[in-house]
């Protein structure tokens, strides 16, 4: 039997050759994320350690407050300490180190790098002058406050050179420096596609508004262990401080890459597993089509004394030979992917660490393990259809259809899937919504068959102006039902998922433009890029511009409303009914001011409070409970929520006054020069943004739209192998029908006649594939929906009209592109050949 099926294989190499690129892109994506991932970790796991070389033993702060839980807690990693650690005995060196955010301007003026990838840290001059986390490759470390050193990244991607004047801000004013110095350095914020910039000690302390280092960190001297430099350091500790040796710090840190590097591996293989699933109906059909156009040679096998089992085997012998060649394959592909993938990151600018290609024994037995399985299981249920068949009977039909009863059973089936899967969709549970959908596909694809007879039937009108060669087609795809729909659900499946997260990110954005356009009445929004404290004098400078009507703070601190965590909000009572737009269930925002405060639904219905009610409220910082007067009751949104209340209540709980953003409202509205005045204001300040309605909007939505692109593209695999599902079936249905098309070639249907008959049949069942798929992603974007708008008031069902033009589009251009082979094909038989032909 062995030999049978490896002749079988080589016999019919050229009608497996989608299945082997079905299964081999599949293996390619799984194997590509292993070797990606292993190799992405290997090499942070190897950057992080050297970054940990200058460190045998780390001081820091046990995150410990003053004893009265409100007064400022004395400095503890200062100075004399860092000198107490270096002279201890085992110690070589010491150095301090402290870091936060600092904004650096590009040569336009504007924040280079990302909102939370930008750091600022200390120059800290150790033993010989010099800190060991950076090694300058131009010019020199800082050493006053007029100077300042850039990592190598940044450098190159800003154009700036040794002797350049630069613009930086911390949460202060605008300062300015010359690039003392180019560096390369191990930072984990380097490492990890951000940018450094370095200052002298002193400058950082001051610009970071430190009063103590972050970390000590004391290097052991030769012959000295870590655990003994620690028990050094254990007795000079202050109270409230930690001593960790470098080596738990590595393995703190190489823990925490492993359990990153596992959640993106997880999140890739997700979609390595859709294009596997898609890759199975590939498979499954081209078997079945096999044995069906073998029938007569497997019965003759029955004939001579083969068995079912035997039979059975023999098309799993061919599976597992088609399966390993094609993991062997994808494996090979999968290095490549992982290689390139590297690269693609790189060029947009992750700047991965170097390290060489990791391949893991366990990444190549998966990679083997998934192709050859994946294969078999998918031949198993022709093989054993096949097996089924009399001899006797198989002699008589070389292309038996299936039964009216074999697909009433499954049409039952699939109804039932798709009830139980419509019943978990809308349960009030994100697992059980996530299940649903999974189950209500299954269910739907189980139904492809019922299905497609009414699709294709309503096609006809678009296939008259074709003629005869339109007839034939559609006549042709609904042939066998079984073989339509499995070549349409692998294109359904796509384009399901594709469809859902299109309509729910869409309607999402929408959400968002209708809540800024409706809650924030306010013309711009000034805040920290970092989304960090703006300090109290930016609304200052506002105010005294000439074209603002109004401007308030909002400040925030944390504490309990009637023994219920809340964010407890300060603003101007005076000025915020012209800034913020709010739907109130009783009262208004008039009854804002004093000791009244205003308070969202979610927390009026919980504690039962309405206008007029008093409720108590505990603040963190004393833990004394204040009672406040209910002045009104709004519905929340994600820009506002939690209780509002005035500036004159929450400023005596700040340790330090400082504003999470201010609002503003110009006399004249928005317009590029009251944006530019503010800028101008605030000196043009890097660490700063303002922005609109539109911006805010924008940058939650760009967000959205990034990520649906993001996972446009991790689809994309799978569409691929549902198109070399489309042309593999419509390639082995023409040498099925060679006899037929031969008998039409010879009365009188021309070879462009033959080649578009098999495009529109291509293009048929592309779109019956594309509309089950678009109407399903539909249908469950509108069912999510359903627990979104239940917690985002502005949430509607919007559908992207559009973009579904171009989903159908883009199907029917595949449906085309997929047919250029098989059509071909067909139009260059011979007819008498073809005749002849069984």
């Amino acid at each position: 039997m062995f030999r049978t099926a490896l002749r079988n294989v080589l016999a019919h190499k050229a009608r497996l050759l989608m299945t082997v690129l079905a299964v081999m892109l599949g293996v390619a994506f799984v194997s590509g994320t292993l070797v990606f991932t292993d190799t992405f970790g290997n090499a942070y796991k190897n950057k992080s350690a050297k970054s940990f070389d200058h460190v045998s033993v780390a001081i820091k702060s046990d995150g410990s407050s003053s004893e009265d839980g409100k007064s400022k807690r004395p400095a503890r990693l200062t100075d004399g300490l860092l000198k107490k650690a270096a002279s201890l005995p085992g110690a070589d060196s010491a150095i301090g180190s402290v870091s936060g955010f600092t904004a650096l301007a590009d040569k336009d003026g504007k924040l280079f790098g990302s909102n939370l990838g930008t750091t600022g840290a200390n120059y800290y001059q150790g033993k010989g002058g010099k800190d060991p986390r950076y090694a300058f490759t131009k010019g020199g470390a800082p050493k006053s406050a007029g100077d300042i050193a850039l990592d190598s990244r940044t450098a190159e991607r800003t154009g700036y050179q040794v002797g350049d004047t630069v613009r930086y801000s911390t949460d202060g004013p605008v300062r300015t420096a010359k690039v003392s110095g180019v560096f390369d350095t191990d930072n984990g914020s380097v490492v990890a596609g951000g940018s450094l910039v370095v200052l002298d000690n002193k400058t950082a302390l001051k610009a970071l508004n430190k009063t103590e280092y972050d970390e000590i960190d004391v290097k052991a001297a030769a012959g000295t262990s870590e655990s003994a430099l620690k028990s050094s350091v254990d007795k000079i500790l202050p109270k409230g401080t930690d001593a960790v040796t470098g080596g738990q710090l590595s393995d703190d840190q190489k823990r925490m890459i492993e359990l990153n590097n596992s959640l993106m591996s997880r999140f890739l293989l997700i979609f390595a597993g859709i294009a596997l699933f898609v890759g199975i109906f590939i498979i499954a059909n081209t078997f079945t089509m096999l044995v069906a156009q073998r029938t007569k040679d497997l019965a003759l096998m029955r004939a001579v004394g083969a068995s079912r089992r035997q039979v059975t085997r023999s098309v799993l012998i061919e599976a597992f030979l088609v399966g390993l060649v094609a993991a062997v394959a994808g494996f090979g592909l999968g290095l490549g992917i992982s290689v390139g993938l590297e690269s693609l990151m790189n060029s947009r600018g992750a700047s991965l660490p170097d390290g060489p290609l990791v391949i893991a024994p366990i990444t190549i037995v998966v990679a083997l393990l998934i192709g050859v399985v994946v294969t078999m299981l998918a031949a198993w249920l022709p093989g054993r259809r096949a097996a089924k068949i009399p001899p006797v009977a198989a002699m008589n039909s070389v292309h038996a259809t299936p039964t009216t009863r074999g697909l009433v059973v499954r049409n039952t089936i699939g109804s039932l899937i798709v009830a139980l899967g419509t019943v978990l969709l809308f349960a009030d549970n994100n697992y059980a919504m996530a299940g649903g959908a999974g189950i209500i596909l299954v269910g739907v694809i189980v139904l492809t068959p019922l299905l497609s007879r009414p699709f294709i039937a309503a096609s006809a009108p678009l296939l008259k102006p074709f003629g005869v060669t339109g007839k034939l087609s559609r006549l042709n795809s609904v042939r066998n039902p079984r073989r339509t729909a499995a070549t349409a659900a692998a294109l359904m499946i796509g384009l399901t998922l594709i469809t859902a997260m299109t309509v729910i990110a869409t309607s999402m954005s929408s959400a968002i433009d209708k809540m800024a356009a409706g809650a924030m009445k306010a013309d711009y929004s000034v805040s920290m890029a970092n989304f960090q404290e703006l300090a109290p004098e930016v609304r200052e400078k506002i105010d005294k511009l000439p074209d603002v009507e109004a401007s308030s703070p909002i400040r925030s601190v944390h504490g309990e409303a009637d023994g219920s965590f809340t964010t407890i909000s300060g603003v101007d009572p005076k000025a915020i009914d012209k800034l913020i737009g709010l739907d109130f269930d009783n009262g208004s925002i008039e009854g804002l001011g004093g000791d009244s405060v205003l308070i969202d639904r979610e927390m009026a219905k919980g504690k039962g409070l309405k206008t007029g009610d008093t409720v108590p409220v505990q603040f963190k910082d004393d833990n004394k409970t204040v009672r406040l007067k209910v002045g009104g009751v709004y519905e929340a949104n994600m820009m506002f929520k939690g209780v509002f209340a005035a500036t004159s209540v929450v400023d005596p709980h700040l340790s330090k006054l400082v504003d999470t953003q201010v609002l503003v409202k110009m006399k004249d509205g928005t317009s590029d020069r009251a944006e530019k005045a503010i800028v101008d204001a605030l000196g043009e300040n890097p660490a700063i943004t303002v922005q609109d309605k539109d911006a805010i909007s924008k940058q939650y939505g760009g967000f959205i739209y990034t990520m649906l692109d993001m996972l446009y593209g991790l689809l994309a695999m799978a569409i691929l192998i549902a198109v070399l599902g489309v042309i593999n079936t419509l390639a082995m249905s023409v040498f099925e029908r060679k006899h037929e098309i031969g008998m039409l070639r010879a009365i009188g249907l021309d070879r462009a006649k033959v080649k578009q008959m098999v495009r529109l049949e291509s293009v048929v069942i592309s779109l019956f594939g594309a509309v089950l798929g678009i109407g399903l992603g539909l249908f469950m974007g509108w069912a999510v929906g359903g627990s979104i708008a239940g917690k985002v008031a502005t949430y509607s069902m919007e559908i992207p009209v559009g973009r579904i033009v171009i989903f159908l589009a883009t199907a029917a251009v595949v449906g085309v592109m997929a047919a250029v082979w098989p059509a071909r094909s067909a139009a260059r038989l011979n007819p008498l050949q073809a005749i002849k032909s069984e």
